[in-house]
């Protein structure tokens, strides 16, 4: 009975969460509260043993089967679903400092003067205001803190997160190849993202709460 319960509970929660990021995806643009998806993508650092045979006519690239692993890296991203503009950065880790950083840049570069930056972002540990406090003086912390809405996608749920659409196509255009450094995976992932800011795609979310509601209704509580 208790185990019934906990999954039942866990249920609900998730169907809550999930109305409630639904529901704000189907609102529309505000300029002093623009909506923005944040998500994060490791990176492995692949390198060549071999100078690989440029690419001829008729010919693709040729690369030795064997590589060398230079560690690993994470792209920080951020979407917004309405316009298609992004923001990005490299990073060694994505350690409570490096999401604090990447807010400060990000919400100094696209927070509107006077109002507050709508964040859609999934539940890991490093994603509170707390990261703002391990880093900063408490006066920008909170200042900071001021300056989000956050809304957390439920567990188990990343595809209810847009900004994995715009990090699967950054995957397929850019990233689908052997990097060898940190240095040149920046400069490919924000070239990328200077290109794509230059010809926005916006997002066209079709999942709403209504079709939400048919699909999952085996899972809603009957409510007599």
């Amino acid at each position: 009975m208790k185990l019934s319960w906990c999954i039942g509970e866990l249920t609900v929660t998730f169907l809550c969460q999930m109305e409630q990021i639904l529901h704000l995806y189907r609102q529309p643009y505000a300029p002093m509260r623009p909506l923005w998806c944040y998500d994060e993508r490791p990176c492995q650092l692949i390198g060549d043993t071999l100078v690989p045979l440029a690419m001829e006519p008729g010919k693709p690239l040729r690369q030795n089967a064997e590589y060398l692993r230079n560690g690993t890296c994470c792209v920080l991203f951020a979407v917004q679903p309405h316009t298609g503009k992004c923001f990005a950065q490299v990073r060694h880790q994505r350690t409570a400092a490096d999401y604090a950083e990447f807010m400060l840049a990000f919400h100094a570069q696209h927070c509107p003067t006077g109002g507050t930056i709508v964040l859609v972002q999934d539940n890991l540990n490093t994603h509170t205001p707390v990261s703002f406090y391990k880093v900063f003086k408490p006066e920008i912390a909170f200042e900071m803190m001021q300056k989000f809405a956050v809304h957390f996608t439920p567990k188990k749920a990343s595809w209810l997160n847009m900004a994995e659409i715009e990090l699967s196509i950054l995957s397929k255009q850019c990233l689908a190849r052997r990097i060898a450094s940190l240095e040149q995976l920046t400069t490919e992932v924000l070239t990328w993202v200077h290109q794509r800011n230059q010809h926005p795609v916006p997002i066209r979310w079709q999942f709403t709460p209504h079709l939400a509601r048919q699909k999952f209704k085996r899972f809603y509580p009957i409510v007599s």
